[in-house]
């Protein structure tokens, strides 16, 4: 019986419903792994159609493609290891999440995912039947289990397969980004090799797909839970992991070892991630966004630059006679820092044209919150201009606690294609935006200096819509309000919760308020990067029409 075994694992960016391209990167994998002397090659978990797939795979058409995308990468692929790859599968009336196992020409196994996800942003109990939990498969003369991705996170189908001689695990993963994600599956793989007595390799992908980030980090472990392997996070890399025979059974020798940088910078990654991806996968090459001067706007324009270089980023300065000097000079400094393209475009004579127009309806009624949202929809539209004409995508620069309690104009500073801070408090914004002044890294693609002038981070917060006005005036201080949007938002707490850790009640109220009312903009905003538990979109959906509130 052989006594080492080679397995390359490819953690590897996927394109969703680029089944050719998808294709191409398990092949090239492949080339290097037989290169490599490799004994099996594998992808992670749905490669082939790109992961997460939502209501893609219910389309019988798509379904066959990516079998018949598989069939031929068998095909292609006869002359060497074997290959692993994940992949929709219709067997008969029944729709599995499958890894595929090609070896001399021809797809030899499928393993059906058995647990099925149904929470957060997964939602494959609606979509995929749940497979039988059954045996190892055999590449050479070793059986090899695979737990598909949340199969891994019960004790059930890891037993079986060890029970039914597996002699080390393969986890394939579509696994997506959420702040600290890489602890809770290290300690869940842990309980899985303890369990079985087993070795463990953690396979995961990596990239931007819609809202979710996959963030790679794959490793493996031997059976008491020692880290072997671990590969960097969001980044693609090939790895050769090897396993030698010993009289307890497979061990995992020592190889490539990454160490993990902190949540902040794990979260700043996410976002220039994130863009990149959404825009490569898009076809857009370029960005706009409006570069208000405040500190939100400095930080998605850091994020572009570093995403897709400065000569794809266009900032806009939009002035109102409520904009001020600091603004002014603030917004300029940070694109000249940046190195990015800076147009001025003052919105004072389309207002007085829109004030006009309106003046017969409006005539005897006070200024209010109306003439305000004139002035953020007019940006907007302006930017969408911009955006139809140069072929650019506008960012939107909403942070999450402006977005939860709807402070932000739908139509106004809510348009744009894409919006990289959409999970970020505003303390958090703050905190980002030090660390990115203090830090550069390879791949960023912008500026190796403090990229937001500090004056931008240390003043008050305005949106500069009225004379001296300050988000203060409509909302609890950003400390007390992400601290009630933590327990209302990521705890799914309650009033009473706030209380108990200290907030006023009138204030938790308020902002209980604000969420529920700003249900529809939410309904209506741009995608953005997911960071959290409870992100807007698919972690946390609510119905718009709705009275309930907390009685507590």
């Amino acid at each position: 019986m052989a006594d080492r075994f080679r397995l390359t694992i490819a953690q590897l960016n996927p394109t969703m419903g680029d089944l050719a391209g998808n294709a191409a990167q398990a092949r090239d994998a492949w080339e290097q792994g037989k290169a490599a002397g490799a004994d099996m090659v594998a992808m992670p978990e749905l490669f082939i159609a790109g992961y997460n797939a939502q209501d893609l795979p219910l389309k019988h058409a798509f379904t066959l493609d990516c079998m018949a995308a598989v069939k031929q990468l068998a095909e292609d692929c006869a002359d060497g290891p074997t290959l692993a790859i994940g992949t929709p599968w219709v067997e008969g009336t029944e729709l599995y999440n499958a890894y595929v196992i090609c070896r001399g020409g021809k797809m030899v196994t499928q393993v059906f995912k058995h647990h099925l996800p149904n929470y957060n942003v997964f939602d494959e109990l609606r979509i995929y039947d749940s497979g039988p939990i059954g045996g190892p498969y055999a590449v050479g003369n070793t059986r090899v289990g695979s737990p598909i991705c949340e199969d891994a996170w019960y004790e059930d189908v890891a037993e079986t397969l060890a029970e039914t001689g597996a002699e080390f695990l393969l986890v394939p993963n579509g696994s997506p980004y959420f702040r600290n994600k890489y602890e809770t599956r290290l300690n869940k793989m842990v309980a899985r090799v303890v369990e079985t007595g087993l070795p463990l390799i953690y396979l995961n992908m990596v990239g931007g797909q819609d809202d979710q980030i996959f963030d790679g980090g794959s490793f493996a472990l031997n059976p008491h839970g020692a880290v072997a392997v671990q590969l960097p996070v969001f980044e693609e890399m090939l790895a050769h992991v090897d396993l030698e025979r010993t009289e307890d059974g497979w061990r995992v020798l020592e190889g490539d070892f990454t160490r993990h940088p902190d949540a902040m910078e794990q979260d700043y990654h996410a976002m220039v991630l994130a863009l990149r991806d959404y825009c490569r996968k898009t076809g857009f090459g370029k960005v706009l966004l409006g570069l208000s001067g405040g500190v939100d706007s400095a930080l998605v324009a850091t994020i572009a630059v570093d995403a897709l270089g400065a000569e794809n980023v266009r900032c806009v300065m939009l002035p109102s006679e409520y904009t001020s000097e600091h603004s002014l000079e603030d917004a300029k400094a940070c694109a000249e820092r940046l190195g990015c393209h800076y147009d001025f475009v003052p919105i004072a004579e389309g207002r007085d044209a829109i004030t006009s127009t309106l003046a017969p309806l409006f005539e005897g009624l006070k200024p209010d919150l109306t003439e305000e949202n004139i002035q953020s929809r007019l940006r907007g539209l302006l930017l969408m201009a911009l955006s139809n004409k140069f072929g650019e995508m506008l960012l939107t620069t909403g942070n999450k606690s402006e977005v939860a309690v709807g402070y932000a104009t739908i139509y106004g500073d809510m348009a744009g294609g894409y919006n990289p801070i959409k999970d970020l408090y505003k303390t958090r914004v703050f905190d980002i935006c030090r660390w990115r002044n203090a830090n550069h890294r390879p791949w960023m693609m912008g500026p190796e200096h403090a990229p937001i002038p500090e004056r931008i981070i240390t003043k008050p917060p305005s949106a500069e819509l009225r004379e001296d006005q300050k988000d203060s005036d409509s909302l609890p201080d950003y400390p007390v309000l992400d601290g009630i949007l933590q327990i209302l938002v990521d705890d799914d707490g309650s009033i009473a919760d706030c209380v108990a850790a200290g907030y006023d009640r009138a204030d938790a109220k308020k902002v209980e308020h604000l969420l529920y009312i700003s249900e529809y903009k939410r309904f209506q905003s741009a995608p953005g990067a997911r960071l959290s538990k409870r992100a807007f979109w698919l972690d946390r959906r609510y119905p718009i029409v709705n009275r309930w509130r907390d009685p507590s």
